[in-house]
């Protein structure tokens, strides 16, 4: 009897436990592979976030709504110090709301922000593609520059898409251990919330700069 009764608490606690085959505990997960970044920041400590731009067809209110989101996820890195450039000074400097890496810049952007923060690098953030509607879909570019110039330390160009099993995995598996203690799974809600696939998105893109220091072997650009 007592090794029945062993048995049965031992069969209770693993019909308990979280399922182990569960696709955002074992994948397969959506990697982004369309990047390039030095082996390390190189010295770089602290950097200008400059406001986040949208593509045409994408409202100006949208980009607003994610930027604490995606600066709360580049915060959490802590790969540098961030210091952020309100929309409202960027217009007032250089004419414009936000600007895109992949247009022409002010000729005096870089020189400005030295000047004004004392800054080593500037970030630029592009939503490309925007659809809060499922299958929730968000188009980042990015691109993290040397404020002198000489170099482009990291850019990003990725597409993240609740469309297929890797996207929903790797979104789901980001915050999985962060609700475990959660009784019910609420990680699923993140293919109906655009700010928490955000969340996941930004935290991916960031996830691919370079590290502070090179690792050991790494080779040099």
């Amino acid at each position: 009897m007592v090794l029945a009764a062993l048995a049965f608490g031992f069969t209770g606690g693993c019909a308990s436990h979280p399922a182990v085959n569960d696709p955002a505990r074992i994948g397969p997960y959506f990697t982004p592979a369309n990047f390039s970044a030095d082996a390390s920041l190189g010295g770089i400590r602290r950097v200008v976030v400059l406001p986040i731009w949208v593509g045409e067809g994408n409202r100006t209110e949208s980009a607003e709504a994610l930027e604490p989101v995606f600066l709360t996820a580049l915060q959490q890195e802590k790969r540098f110090e961030v210091v952020t450039l309100s929309r409202a000074e960027c217009r007032r400097r250089f004419n414009a709301e936000a600007l895109s890496s992949a247009t022409a810049l002010p000729h005096d952007l870089f020189s400005s922000l030295q000047r004004e923060f004392a800054a080593d690098a500037v970030l630029f953030v592009d939503i490309t593609t925007y659809n809060p509607y499922k299958p929730i879909t968000l188009g980042l570019r990015g691109k993290l520059a040397a404020i002198d110039g000489s170099r482009l330390i990291w850019s990003f160009d990725n597409v993240y898409s609740a469309d297929g099993p890797a996207a929903v995995n790797a979104a789901r598996r980001h915050f999985l251990d962060r609700e475990g203690g959660v009784p019910a799974d609420l990680t699923r809600t993140v293919l109906q919330s655009p700010t928490r696939f955000a969340e996941y998105a930004a935290a991916s893109m960031f996830g691919t700069l370079p590290p502070v220091v090179a690792p050991a072997g790494a080779i040099a650009k």
